[in-house]
């Protein structure tokens, strides 16, 4: 059996962490919308790992001072944040 490289696993728990954002409808409407640009971002096929990661680390640093996110959807940005921070080529 193959071994998925460790950015690929990164790469999928950020992924899934931003589906739970965008899905939750108690999110406000912007925030859940830079979940999905960074989602396009994580999943674009022509970017390397690292300039996936940064984009995306870009797009969620803005929102993640927004007053009207819910406090537990901050703990999840910053937490992908984290995870993306990681990520390098």
């Amino acid at each position: 059996m193959a071994k998925v490289p460790d950015n690929e696993v990164k790469l999928r728990n950020a992924i899934y962490l931003l589906v739970s954002i965008v899905n939750d409808t108690a999110v406000p409407r912007n925030i859940r919308r830079a979940a999905t640009e960074a989602l396009n971002q994580l999943r674009d096929e022509k970017l390397t790992p690292g300039v996936k990661a940064a984009n995306a680390i870009s797009l969620l640093d803005q929102v993640s001072q927004d007053p009207n996110m819910p406090l537990n959807t901050r703990t999840k940005i910053w937490q992908i944040i984290a995870i993306l921070e990681t990520i390098h080529d």
